[in-house]
């Protein structure tokens, strides 16, 4: 089972399209897939037509509840949505700092520090699925570093902008250290996303990226990603003069994600 998380500790930079498109791809190439929406705006839920009013997963992480009490099916109606299982989100999820500090010794108990807390439950689902496909906050909080410890891969979306690079040091020390001291065999890569190639200015901010990083090939800012979203519908599914459609196929095959 592989674990990759979609994170940016800055908002606006796709990160939750790019979680819903690469869940939808991978169930759509017949994989089992678990989708957590770790984000308290619960925007990915509803991408999936779920919308609950309290979620469990704070219970669920520190042990109180079972995985079978917070998953559920994807509401789509195409028959690669039988291929998804979502652990939705909620406004609920806000109170995970409090809850935690309420439960420090059972936290203690059950996995040592509370970064573990994400990494001690998916072990029970190895043999669930094959992908668990994670979104996170655009923040650095408990949420985004339970799900760096517990991943296989991070993808970084990020505009060629520069606040949205300037944020990316802030994220990468971050990952240094739970690589140093958790997880030494988590991968990382950056996705230039909701990029305009005709402005001057991202072009050379593409190359400053480029020559910092290894970045993936680019996802253009498109209207089909929008529509995409609209309509609940994935990327692949749109026609196929879709340029939105071709960006994200040489994407995930960049990626080994097929």
């Amino acid at each position: 089972m592989e674990v990759i998380t979609v994170a940016n500790n800055k908002g606006g930079v796709g990160k939750t399209m790019q979680c819903y498109q690469l869940a939808c791809h991978l169930a759509n190439k017949g994989h089992k897939v678990l989708v957590i929406d770790l984000d308290s705006q619960a925007n990915l839920s509803s991408t999936f037509g779920v919308q609950i009013q309290r979620t469990l997963i704070p219970e669920w992480l520190i042990g109180d509840v079972e995985a079978e009490e917070v998953v559920v099916a994807s509401a789509g109606d195409e028959e690669f949505h039988h291929n998804i299982s979502l652990i939705p989100s909620s406004r609920h999820l806000a109170n995970l700092a409090k809850l935690l500090i309420l439960s420090e010794n059972e936290v203690r108990r059950n996995a040592g520090r509370k970064e573990r807390l994400l990494r001690k439950r998916l072990e029970k689902l190895t043999d669930h699925y094959d992908y668990v496909v994670i979104d996170t906050p655009p923040m650095l909080g408990d949420e985004l570093i339970m799900a760096l410890v517990a991943s296989n891969r991070i993808l970084i979306p990020t505009q060629a902008q520069d606040y949205s690079i300037d944020g990316l040091e802030e994220l990468m020390d971050t990952f240094e250290i739970i690589r140093e001291t958790e997880n030494p065999k988590l991968e990382f890569s950056i996705i230039p996303s909701m990029v305009n190639a005709r402005r001057k200015i991202e072009k050379q901010r593409m190359g400053e990226l480029a020559s910092s990083f290894h970045i993936t090939t680019p996802v253009r800012n498109l209207v089909d990603m929008q529509e995409s979203i609209s309509t609940k519908k994935p990327i692949f599914m749109l026609g196929s003069k879709s340029q939105g459609k071709k960006d994200y196929e040489a994407l995930w095959a960049s990626l080994n994600l097929q």
